[in-house]
């Protein structure tokens, strides 16, 4: 593994109000023009601007990809790890010092194929790590392969006659591990990647956030119908706390369950929201709807946006009843 170079500035050395740029490091970020990779780079270092945590308690650690590039440009301490390890060194930094923040950034291949088991168990330990999943279903460092989460029947240089596997599905993944934070949020949507990055860095224990990653060269518009102006009040639902699970232009579609199946239910203008709607719980023991929400998927269900699960349970490293 090789180490990331650090930046050895003490936060006595950062401003009162420290920014975004003072978390990026000298080097300049190397994706195509156009990547998701760019915005979520934005976004994470506004974060860590935004929680005033100091840069030597920061820790950036990836495995291989071209997600797994992002710690060279942030200046925290951190790794490039070997392929799909990213979980395990994390681990490791976390047990050796508990007072640092710890964060993974892997790719849905790095994270779901190689790194699969190491993932799976991170996320069923709940250390105190946080993980962004960059999805953007290929394979982009080693030019266009399917990977884990490609959907069925997808031409890419691997499957010339289109994926006939099932594509796994990282947030319903991290619910059935039972991780105790669960998000999903899209690159291009700036201001919730920082509130949702923000909501896991506070929380207490794992944390694993899916972002909806273009790639703009192998896999262009993946999440076009969710993410398009012209088309995502249709097929993006975005889920808050205690509220009914609305979406759809002027929010006239609610989500109703029938015969343990959910579907939309149209609203009149003016019709009031009905008693059988059902309402978001992130904080919900069960979570059954969580897995149900993280299945659906356009065109016949929106794509749901947000916090799906964010409960509290004993913590590996800090609470003795969580190790094993």
């Amino acid at each position: 593994m090789i180490p990331i170079t650090v930046v050895p500035t003490t936060a006595a050395e950062l401003p009162t109000t420290p920014s975004r740029t003072d978390f990026l490091s000298s080097s300049t970020p190397r994706w195509c023009p156009g990547c998701g990779c760019f915005a979520v780079l934005k976004s994470l270092t506004a974060t860590y601007a935004r929680l005033g945590v100091p840069r030597e308690r920061l820790v950036t650690i990836s495995g291989i990809g071209c997600t797994s590039r992002l710690p060279y440009y942030t200046a925290t301490y951190g790794f490039h790890t070997l392929h799909g390890r990213a979980p395990t060194v994390a681990l490791g930094v976390k047990l050796a010092n508990p007072e640092l923040s710890v964060w993974v950034i892997s790719g849905d291949g790095d994270a779901l194929a190689i790194g699969a088991n190491h993932t799976l168990h991170l996320l069923r330990r709940n250390p105190n790590i946080k993980m962004l999943l960059l999805n953007n279903q290929i394979y982009g460092l080693t030019k266009g392969q399917a990977s884990p989460t490609s959907p069925r029947g997808m031409v890419t240089r691997s499957t010339p006659y289109g994926v006939a596997d099932t594509p796994i599905n990282p947030v319903n993944l991290a619910l059935a591990a039972g991780a105790t934070f669960v998000a999903r949020v899209a690159d291009t949507n700036g201001a919730m990647m920082e509130e949702v990055f923000a909501a896991a860095h506070a929380h207490r224990g794992v944390a694993l956030v899916e972002v909806l990653l273009n790639c703009v060269t192998f896999h262009d518009g993946a999440y076009a119908m969710i993410t398009d102006k012209e088309t995502r009040d249709d097929y993006a639902l975005v889920m808050r706390p205690g509220e009914p699970l609305l979406y759809g232009r002027q929010q006239r579609k609610v989500l109703v369950a029938d015969r343990g199946r959910l579907v939309a239910l149209p609203l009149a203008d003016g019709e009031a929201i009905p008693e059988q709607a059902l309402r978001h719980d992130p904080q919900a023991t069960d979570s059954s709807l969580a897995q149900q929400l993280a299945f659906m998927a356009p065109p016949d269900l929106p794509c749901a946006m947000g916090i799906f699960r964010q409960v509290q349970a004993p913590v590996y490293g800090l609470d003795p009843k969580a190790d094993d």
